[in-house]
């Protein structure tokens, strides 16, 4: 699929990317939303996708450039992009939802170790 380079008049770009965000909401399964995304993105957009939020977990994660490029098969300039990008808002916010998740694991898991006792 091609599409095309010619500029959007700024209001129908805010108007799509907000349809977009309101569709990624509204999908409130985990399966609802992978099948979406395996459906509407290529196979190297969804993977593109998936790294760049991979790189931003686990450079805030502590992990070594060298760790994340032999892990996800990316470049340095890859990860200086990402890295570059950490201070915005919409990163934290993510990566927030991401701790918050990894956090409610644990606990699930503690708990369950805990009531089979």
């Amino acid at each position: 699929m091609r599409i095309s380079q010619d500029k959007l008049h700024p209001s129908l770009k805010n108007q799509i990317i907000k349809t977009l965000a309101q569709t990624l909401v509204d999908l409130k399964e985990v399966e609802e939303a992978h099948t979406f995304l395996q459906d509407f993105f290529n196979e190297s957009e969804l993977l593109t996708f998936a790294k760049r939020l991979s790189i931003a977990y686990w450079l805030k994660k502590g992990r070594s450039y060298t760790n994340i490029k032999q892990n996800l098969k990316v470049s340095s300039a890859t990860i200086a992009s990402v890295q570059s990008q950490m201070h915005k808002t919409g990163i934290g916010l993510a990566l927030k939802k991401l701790e918050a998740e990894e956090w409610a694991s644990v606990w699930a898991e503690k708990i369950r170790k805990f009531v089979r006792k």
